[in-house]
């Protein structure tokens, strides 16, 4: 497809294995990318004279901003036009009489500016599978290691409940020396896939240049012929370890034939061993697998006098890949929507995270593990944070707020008090009787930032004598401070202030000699 751009870590790949020596051809065999298609970001990569360092810096947002301009080649029409035929040809070439000169002229009748006989004849060939050459693949120290599960399952029993649980048993196996590895984990998801594989690299002691899977769902989000789609979680797995995934073709056995084998081998010899005792846990069983393994990795090859364990230690050991400082701490992820209010809702925890306000209404990715949170837009990170469980709580960054809403957030009881003392120990009393009346602090917020905002318009002894007043009166709101400096109030004395309160006398007010 024209303009269609190759996912980041696809890009650091390549140019990893580049600056590591590798072929074109090598590289392409590796990562799954058509040579035309590498070629292109290696040649930018050349040009712009980067160093592979300058390109480990770069963020996936900065990286495809660099190299978002690489396409793959288009399709020949032609040969789109021609595997639509192919299925109709094949049925007519079981027919008696009919030979491929025969179907290449109906072809070349639809379309007359067609392949020609020769490379007709080689596509309908390979269709028909008219012929499959076996090769003997020599295998690289260093270069791949196979992996797959079991297609019977083990079981450990709960001490309990004697309850039985079906576990399943993950197989690794490397290319060059054939030391295997198996464990017994609680599925076939991505978390126990990638601690299995984890587990598999640090048992071996280092890391081959690409890991082989089956078309797993938790490797593999969709198996293709030529270029199948790997789990972002696993890929991220993989740049952790710098090392690449390349997936056995769907329904092709003989690409990880290894690991196939492996698996009899785990039959025969691991499974009588190990089903013959009760396992309460995943560890007791893991060890009794690892132990009855080691025999068979040390036994030597049928026929030579070298095992498997001698031939790693020889021959490949030395050639993979040192093991990175840390292990890998499981990313997960999940695609939401900016809220109105500058927060994504991680619906794992049902706990808020702040981000930017700018891109509110936007679709972001949150990348989290068991301590942080990452949200990203368009492989640009744009927040950060630590990783809170608490239920319905925000987290909240200031500098992600608009600037009114950073004003409001700062709003406390505490700071509200302490702005009134500033002015004045009686006004930090009255503020405090104001909050105080009220159920919720937050209901005196704005009452508290009404009396203090007074100060610029009348000054802060008018302020304190009118707060002063209002508290002779026993009422604690912003609307009495207002009208008591609206009517001066706060000028009179306690003796002027009665005076002004005292009912004059009226023909029409009868007095408190009436009712007697």
């Amino acid at each position: 497809m024209a303009n269609k751009i190759i996912r980041m870590n696809k890009i650091r790949q390549i140019l990893r294995l580049y600056t590591q020596g590798e072929s074109k051809r090598r590289i392409s065999e590796l990562t799954g990318i058509a040579r035309n298609t590498l070629k292109k970001y290696i040649n930018q990569y050349i040009k712009d004279h980067l160093t592979i360092e300058a390109v480990n810096a770069m963020n996936d947002h900065e990286l495809e901003l660099f190299f978002g301009t690489a396409i793959e080649p288009p399709k020949d029409k032609r040969f789109e036009d021609l595997q639509l035929l192919l299925p109709v040809y094949e049925k007519e070439m079981k027919r008696r009489g009919v030979t491929m000169t025969f179907v290449w002229r109906k072809y070349r009748q639809l379309y007359p500016d067609g392949y020609e006989i020769t490379q007709f004849y080689l596509y309908l060939r390979q269709y028909c599978k008219r012929f499959k050459p076996v090769m003997h693949m020599e295998h690289k120290a260093g270069d791949k290691m196979y992996i797959d599960f079991a297609g019977q399952k083990l079981s450990i029993t709960d001490k309990e409940s004697g309850e039985v649980i079906a576990v399943e048993v993950f197989a690794a196996i490397l290319g060059c020396s054939q030391l295997m590895y198996a464990e017994a984990i609680g599925s076939q998801k991505r978390e126990d896939l990638i601690r299995a594989c984890e587990n598999a690299l640090q048992f071996f002691g280092g890391v081959p240049l690409a890991i082989v899977p089956d078309n797993l769902k938790s490797a593999v989000t969709k198996s293709s012929k030529y270029e199948p789609t790997i789990n972002e979680t696993f890929a991220d797995f993989a740049e952790h370890y710098s090392t690449a995934v390349l997936p056995a073709r769907a329904y092709r056995p003989k690409d990880k034939s290894l690991v196939e084998g492996m698996v009899k081998i785990i039959y025969r010899c691991i499974y009588s061993t190990v089903s013959a005792q009760i396992h309460f846990s995943l560890q007791s069983l893991n060890a009794a697998i690892i132990e009855a393994l080691e025999i068979n990795n040390r036994a030597p090859f049928k026929g030579r006098d070298y095992s498997r364990r001698q031939q790693f230690e020889e021959l490949e050991r030395e050639a993979l890949r040192p093991l990175p400082a840390y292990r890998y701490e499981f990313r997960q992820q999940a695609v939401v929507t900016v809220m109105k209010n500058g927060h994504v809702c991680l619906g794992t925890d049902k706990h808020y995270y702040s981000v930017p306000y700018r891109y509110i209404g936007k679709k972001v990715k949150i990348l989290f593990t068991s301590l942080a949170v990452e949200v990203f837009y368009h492989y640009e990170k744009i927040a950060s944070h630590q990783r809170e469980h608490r239920k319905y709580h925000y987290t909240t960054l200031d500098e992600h707020l608009a600037s009114a809403h950073r004003y409001v957030s700062d709003w406390t009881p505490e700071k509200f008090i302490e702005q009134g003392r500033v002015v004045h120990e009686d006004l930090a009393k009255y503020i405090t009787r104001v909050i105080e009346g009220k159920l919720h602090p937050e209901q005196a917020y704005k009452s508290c930032a009404g009396i203090l905002s007074l100060e610029r318009k009348v000054g802060s002894e008018r302020l304190l004598n009118a707060c002063r007043r209002a508290n002779s009166y026993g009422v604690y709101n912003y609307h009495i401070v207002q009208q008591i400096l609206e009517k001066n109030l706060d000028h009179l004395s306690d003796e002027e202030q009665q005076q002004a309160l005292t009912m004059p006398d009226h023909h029409n007010i009868r007095g408190n000699d009436y009712y007697e």
